[in-house]
């Protein structure tokens, strides 16, 4: 994990967004990975995107993940749904998402959107805390890192958990081959 200080995420609540926060209170006893698994570390706001971030903290591109906030449209409603996918890796959003969201047109949700539907920053989106009813979408090569480093809902921090444990979030999928190399 690179140089990242954590601590058990539900010790620094005040270091989550609201919603990452109530989800980490409610994690279930039976998850397949104990809460106390889940970490949290402070990072400077302004190297939170991923590049600049994995520069700073030496941690590996192939251990950090991303979550895309997708909205498919199709008869006139819109779906919404996360992908997770490492940092060496981009989501195939007119392909296999597109096809996931029975939709006849994905891409990328309008940052706004984004922002107000999450209750979440913008570039620390996570899946930990989304709206109830979405779907996540994670690629099976996130589940297959022994741990991954992704967003806290805010700018000023970050997670860091098993990458089973994505697999195992309410509402997730895993996909093979959701994303492709970048």
């Amino acid at each position: 994990m690179g140089t990242l200080k954590t601590e058990p995420a539900r010790t620094r609540l005040d270091l989550l967004a609201p919603p990452v926060a109530a989800a980490i209170e409610r994690w279930p006893d039976e998850a397949p990975v104990d809460v106390d698994e889940v970490l949290v570390a402070a990072i400077d706001a302004e190297l939170a995107d991923t590049a600049a971030f994995c520069a700073a903290y030496e941690v590996g591109l192939e251990e950090s993940a991303n979550c895309v906030v997708v909205a498919g449209k199709r008869g006139g409603e819109t779906r919404y749904a996360a992908c997770m996918v490492l940092a060496t890796t981009r989501a195939d959003v007119n392909g296999v998402v597109r096809r996931l969201l029975d939709a006849r047109k994905a891409s990328f949700a309008p940052m706004d959107d984004a922002v107000e539907l999450t209750g979440m920053e913008y570039g620390g989106i996570t899946p930990i805390g989304l709206p109830e009813g979405w779907p996540i979408f994670v690629d099976s090569r996130v589940i297959a890192t022994p741990h991954v480093i992704i967003g806290s809902g805010v700018r000023h921090s970050k997670i860091a958990l098993p990458g089973p444990a994505l697999g195992a979030l309410p509402g997730a999928t895993v996909v093979e081959d959701l994303a492709r190399p970048a």
